[in-house]
Order: C-alpha cells, then structure tokens, then sequence
C-alpha cells in the first residue's frame, strides 16, 4: 500500500493548497463588500461592480474548497442507523455510498466542462465585463479535485474492508474515521 499511501498524501496536499488559495480570495471579498457597505451607508455611493466581484470570488472560495472539507470529512453524514450496524456492513455502505457521489461528481465536471466551453464562455459580466468562462471551468476543477478525494476515500474504504479481521466484523461501534 506505500503507493495508496504516496498517492492520499499528494492528493491531501494538493487539496490543502488549493483550499489555501481559496482562503486567501476570500479577506479581499470581506474588504470590498464591507467596503461597499460603508461607502453606500456613509457617501451613498456604492462601489461599481461589487456584486459581480463579490459572486466571482464566492464561486472560487466554494468550489476550490470542497475537496478539503471531503478531505477533512467536513461535508453532512447522517449515521444515525448506519452507525448501529457491524463494522463490515458499514464499510460496504461506505464504499457505495462513495461510488454513487463518485459518479455524481463525474457528472458534474462533464456538465461543467460542457457548459463552460459551449456558448457560455463567450458571456462576460454586465458591470465590469469580466468574462464567465474561468470561473465555471472552475467547476470542473473543483470537482476533479472533489473526485480525487473521493478515490482517496474509496480506496481507503476498500483496504479497511479487506484487512479488517473476522472479529471486527461483529462490532457495531462506528470506527471507520
């Protein structure tokens, strides 16, 4: 498993580092819109094209940063009958449970992808005309990102599975973490 191994941490770091990036495009969005706020307030003068910007960096802050809160299991879980069951059963429920968001977050590059590169990229913002087309190929990054993380998860499910012994089989504790 050194290779599953080698394979999470690039995975975890490369996740980490774009998150990161995120983090830092959201303190300029805090500052424009309190900035926007209190011109609007104090000059009633609102600053041109702060909604735009303001939805651009939300659409960057969101989609660079689900693969990290995956990564850090960050995302709702509702165990609340799955937690009961043998440790095995759990596993397996895991392990479908990460196929179909697998399968989900597929679609969802592929349509990202489609959508970013068919008429839409040619639609730029009212204000301040900023073209849309990095910020939904983003969705695409994002959700390659996403899937990476997935896989990590999957292949981690399935190792537990196979290496876990026959009397873990019969525990009903929730310790897949």
């Amino acid at each position: 498993m050194p290779c599953l191994d080698t394979f999470k941490i690039a995975v975890q770091r490369l996740n980490y580092f774009v998150c990161s990036v995120s983090m830092f495009v959201l303190i300029p969005m805090m500052f424009l819109t309190t900035t926007d706020v209190i011109s609007r307030a104090l000059f009633s003068r609102p600053i041109p094209g702060t909604v735009e910007l303001s939805r651009y960096m939300l659409v960057v802050v969101i989609l660079l940063g689900l693969a990290y809160t995956q990564q850090v299991k960050g995302h709702p879980r509702v165990t609340l009958i799955v937690s009961r069951f043998p440790v095995k059963l759990q596993l397996v429920i895991e392990i479908l449970v990460t196929i179909l968001g697998m399968f989900i977050v597929t679609v969802f590059i592929w349509q990202g992808w489609v959508v970013a590169h068919g008429r839409a990229a040619a639609i730029v913002s009212d204000v301040l005309r900023i073209s849309q087309y990095p910020f939904r190929l983003l969705v695409s990054v994002g959700g390659t990102l996403l899937l990476l993380e997935l896989l990590v998860d999957l292949l981690t499910a399935v190792g537990k599975l196979f290496k876990s012994s026959p009397s873990e089989h019969n525990n009903t504790a929730s310790d897949l973490e």
